[in-house]
């Protein structure tokens, strides 16, 4: 078993922003047209902001909420395929013989996000980026607690968005269907008491849109409700939130 306390966390995806939005949606979900809501950055230089695409946009404004009053902390950005829209983009002008952008070549690979937030932040602390393609959601809180041996406080944000139609069909991703990002900054010492530890395995989930393991994360961290399994692979495990 591994305790952990859970200080602060938001959660982005286009038309859900607030808390309140959060808990409306995971007591109702319904299909999400990520077209719908646009995410801004005015916090973000000009220049910098440019740069960013939904999934940035999406990872940032999740995050730079919690780390205001923060001068430095590590991080954690844990993604199961990244940037797909931009990878797809710069595959297929290789395969029409066109020249590649440098700059999208730049935003593509998979630890764009963390390095314009230190950049955005002027933030030199430590930063990792994952790649899960199973259990991202227990990759990651594993990779931060494991940090908190070292750290007082360690953010850690999970994003994604849904692969592109050429690719889907060949996938048996059945994750979000929308761009989304949640941060939570974990802490050894300040905010609720969480425990993580192995449990016996469940029958997975069905495929609806709050169904998938961030949503089901969600609502445990919105308070709706006070567990949640966790898969990877053949194992199973279990997150709670610890009552006084």
């Amino acid at each position: 078993m591994m305790e952990f306390r859970l200080e602060s966390w938001g959660a982005m995806a286009p038309g859900l922003e607030s808390k309140a939005d959060w808990q409306q949606w995971l007591r109702n979900p319904v299909e999400i047209n990520a077209a719908l809501g646009q995410v801004s950055l005015p916090g973000i230089p000009a220049m910098l902001r440019r740069r960013f695409n939904t999934l940035g946009k999406c990872a940032m404004a999740a995050a730079l909420p919690l780390v205001q009053e923060i001068e430095a902390i590590p991080s954690i950005f844990a993604s199961r395929h990244g940037d797909t829209e931009t990878s797809y983009s710069l595959l297929h002008s290789i395969g029409q013989n066109e020249p590649m952008s440098p700059t999208s070549f730049s935003l593509a690979v998979h630890n764009a996000v963390a390095g314009l937030f230190s950049i955005a932040r002027k933030d030199t602390s430590a930063v990792t980026a994952i790649a899960a393609m199973e259990g991202l959601v227990l990759q990651a809180l594993l990779e931060a607690i494991g940090q908190l041996q070292q750290s007082e406080r360690v953010l850690c944000v999970i994003y994604d968005i849904p692969l592109p139609d050429y690719y889907r069909q060949h996938s048996d991703d059945t994750g979000n269907r929308f761009p989304y990002a949640i941060a939570m900054i974990l802490s050894r010492v300040d905010g609720e008491a969480y425990v993580l530890e192995a449990d016996a395995p469940a029958a997975p989930a069905g495929p609806g849109p709050g169904d998938s393991e961030p949503m089901r994360l969600l609502s445990l961290l919105s308070g709706l409700t006070g567990e949640t399994r966790l898969r990877q692979n053949a194992g199973a495990w279990r997150m709670a939130r610890v009552s006084v």
